[in-house]
């Protein structure tokens, strides 16, 4: 197929097979949790579990308390990634014609430069995260394929996206398949991998949290 045959399969075929893939994935994956269930707590409550899963997600998805100049420095790409791919994913204007078309929803979107910032910021951070990692002796050895591509998955959607801003002409039409068929990779990965805890990280949070505070102590 050529560029034009590829960009008309991504925008259809390929991206309701992505979708699917990435909606019935993380809908199993939640359903798969909750089936698992726990065996009841015979032993006497200490304390609360609402109120000790609710301090325990408060508490981990802030910086609170002392930290290490590298653990500073994780905190902080940590946050500059997510809050730089997310303002790339939903203040774009193209973006949010995508999902005014998708789901008639639609909001302002940010001017072009703070797009293109929060997305040079988010990949700054994403290669300050890959090299801390890398010469951590204890991460490095912790780390496994999945991880690697995990991040090359979730790097490429920004890179092209940001390359595709820049192109023109001939150039712009293959930048754009490149970026869609990036997109859909990543969303054919997230169910499967450790992309996953965007809908299980607060779950598992709360559920840590709340067996801590039913014994009366803190996770």
């Amino acid at each position: 197929m050529n560029t034009q045959q590829w960009l008309e399969w991504l925008r259809s075929t390929g991206l309701q097979i992505s979708v699917a893939v990435f909606v019935l994935g993380l809908a199993y994956r939640m359903l798969h949790l909750l089936l698992l269930g726990r065996k009841p707590n015979l032993a006497e409550a200490r304390g609360s579990a609402w109120r000790g899963g609710l301090r325990t997600m408060w508490h981990r998805s802030l910086p609170l308390g002392k930290q290490t100049s590298r653990g500073y420095l994780i905190l902080g790409a940590g946050y500059i990634f997510h809050l730089g791919f997310f303002i790339a994913l939903l203040f774009l204007s193209q973006h949010i014609a995508l999902f005014r078309a998708a789901l008639g929803l639609s909001w302002p979107a940010l001017p072009p430069v703070w797009i293109t910032m929060a997305a040079v910021l988010a990949l700054a951070a994403m290669v300050a995260l890959l090299v801390q990692r890398m010469i951590d002796p204890v991460k490095r050895l912790l780390t496994d394929y999945q991880d690697y591509l995990t991040w090359t998955l979730t790097f490429l959607p920004l890179l092209t996206g940001l390359l595709l801003k820049q192109s023109g002409g001939a150039n712009y039409q293959l930048m754009l398949v490149l970026h869609i068929a990036s997109v859909e990779l990543l969303l054919l990965a997230i169910p499967f991998t450790k992309l996953a805890h965007m809908v299980t990280t607060f779950s598992a949070r709360w559920y840590n949290g709340a067996i801590a505070g039913y014994k009366g102590t803190q996770a």
